[in-house]
């Protein structure tokens, strides 16, 4: 890891799991890290935490809710009046959801916050990320994209909903996401990149309750812990190894395999504009 010093990195989700890890090991590289959660006591807690672990830690927190467009304009206007470069901004937050759930703004929970949270967020502050000398944007995808289909006669799942494959869809969606922003941003300074954790055992999927927590305490016997999970969001946040690769799936700190609808730059388009045309964008 490179020295961060005047760095500033921005990550969401980030009291908890990989989340909480990426950022205390990148403020203990001398970045100034500004964590995003949905809970004012789950920020404060975190930010205690890395002030344990890295004494000095320069860190900022805004607090939403990342399934809420209206949230998330609200937070971009926050993060805009104090942050006038983003060096590095990460994409992290992301739930499981074991039943179709809708937001007040009518969108499907896992569509909303894991897809289009990263879309929404990365548009509202991506002039502030090409502000930096060499920003870069870090998405947590997932190996669970084998699982996906994009179904662009129902992005909302209404028809058959089911969790896991809603998950592996929305996964599928932010290597897409990655592929076509860095496209996008192709003679600018700025690369896009995401990754796949691995199997991490943190909170994630507790949120339903029921059967569905009892088995996602079964599998994650099996599971990484979050101290390694964050390793490769914090080697493409970090490492002068990267520099210059852009639209890429990493594994392991190394560009990976993904499954074929991954690749596919005409369906990343398509995503795109139907993404931004349910953003207002």
């Amino acid at each position: 890891m490179q020295n961060l010093d005047k760095k500033t990195v921005l990550i969401t989700g980030a009291t908890g799991g990989i989340g909480l890890v990426t950022a205390r090991r990148l403020a203990a590289a001398g970045a100034t890290v500004h964590l995003v959660g949905r809970s004012a006591d789950k920020l404060a807690a975190s930010v205690q935490t890395i002030r344990a672990a890295v004494p000095g830690a320069q860190l900022g927190t805004f607090q939403a809710d990342l399934s809420s467009m209206a949230e998330i304009r609200a937070l971009a206007t926050a993060i805009r009046a104090k942050l006038p470069v983003i060096d590095v901004l990460v994409n992290n937050a992301g739930a499981v959801f074991s039943t179709r759930q809708e937001t007040a703004e009518g969108l499907e929970m896992t569509f909303a916050l894991n897809h289009m949270s990263y879309f929404l967020l990365t548009h509202l502050l991506l002039d502030r990320v090409k502000a930096a000398p060499q920003g870069r944007v870090v998405s947590v995808a997932s190996s669970a994209h084998r699982q996906g289909r994009v179904d662009f006669a129902d992005l909302q799942s209404k028809a058959g909903y089911m969790s896991l494959r809603a998950y592996g869809t929305s996964k599928l969606m932010n290597i897409l996401f990655t592929r076509e922003l860095a496209r996008r941003l192709n003679g600018t300074t700025v690369t896009a990149n995401c990754l796949h954790p691995g199997f991490v055992d943190s909170n994630f999927g507790e949120n339903n309750g029921g059967f569905f927590n009892a088995m996602m305490r079964v599998v994650k016997v099996f599971a990484i812990n979050a101290e390694k999970g964050a390793d490769t969001s914090v080697f493409l946040a970090s490492s002068p190894e990267v520099a210059g690769i852009t639209g890429e799936y990493f594994s392991r700190s190394k560009v990976a395999w993904t499954y074929s609808a991954a690749r596919d730059m005409e369906m990343a388009a398509r995503l795109w504009d139907e993404t931004a045309h349910i953003a207002g964008v």
